[in-house]
């Protein structure tokens, strides 16, 4: 289902609001000489989606893992600038520390624990906030009502399932660790034009409901800005273009490269 302009208009954030999140003059280099992002500003407002745009190496996915502490796991490094969630500086903080925090990622390629099953991969969401059995049974319920096919799936192991089903599996792991923020790396890789809307719709549903903000990683431009409300375009570890989702969509500026292919 396409979202009108009146509905991204009715997502849209108030410009004054504190940004949930805010990265300043970022620059994370790999082992220790090769620059993969270089002064990257942005701001991600309250209940709202950014996007990040770019051809494959752009340095979407080093943006998302230098915010969520998993840069040097890579051997990646920030060397200049700073990450402000939440009015606090994270910039050297851990996963485990931003998950408990709700600045949560969803990897690109999903990694699902193809083991277990649909049920037990979304209670690892969970392992880090220890809720009560009953707050536990809650939460699994409210990521059943966003996700009904995955109530059907609960028994099933994860590895049978599809790629779509695999997507969901992974976004509702992260809905189980009570994020305020969620980082999508190239949620639509791999999926069928349908289930992707499937999935930006239900991504437009959380945010809109349950008051959550996303900054997502893709490379099919065309989708992400039917649903964002805001957008970054990357090249070469720049942004090089910024904007409201429609005006970067409409944008002559922008090279096919980022949207005439998709």
């Amino acid at each position: 289902m396409t979202q009108t302009q009146s509905t991204l208009q009715a997502g849209q954030t108030d410009a004054a609001s504190e940004p949930i999140l805010q990265l300043d003059n970022l620059e994370v280099i790999y082992e220790k000489v090769i620059f993969a992002i270089k002064h990257i500003s942005l701001h991600v407002g309250p209940q709202s989606i950014v996007a990040l745009l770019g051809a494959n190496g752009a340095g979407k996915s080093t943006i998302l893992k230098a915010i969520s502490g998993l840069a040097p796991a890579q051997r990646g490094e920030i060397v200049q600038g700073r990450i402000v969630y939440a009015g606090q500086d994270v910039t050297q903080a851990t996963p485990g520390q931003l998950v408990a925090k709700g600045l949560v990622q969803v990897l690109e390629g999903r990694h699902c624990f193809s083991h277990l099953t649909v049920e037990e991969n979304l209670l690892t969401g969970a392992f880090i906030r220890r809720p009560s059995n009953k707050a536990l049974a809650h939460d699994l319920e409210k990521v059943y009502a966003f996700f009904p096919r995955l109530k059907l799936l609960r028994k099933s192991y994860a590895g049978y399932t599809s790629g779509g089903e695999q997507q969901m599996v992974a976004i509702g792991r992260a809905l189980m660790a009570n994020p305020r923020l969620i980082l999508l790396d190239e949620p639509s890789m791999g999926l069928a034009p349908q289930i992707v809307e499937e999935i930006f719709e239900i991504v437009h549903q959380l945010q809109q409901s349950q008051g959550l903000s996303f900054l997502l990683a893709e490379q099919n431009a065309a989708a992400a800005l039917r649903y964002a409300n805001y957008a970054y375009v990357l090249e070469s570890g720049h942004i090089t273009h910024h904007g409201e989702a429609e005006s970067i969509a409409s944008s002559q500026a922008l090279s096919d490269s980022y949207l005439g292919g998709h």
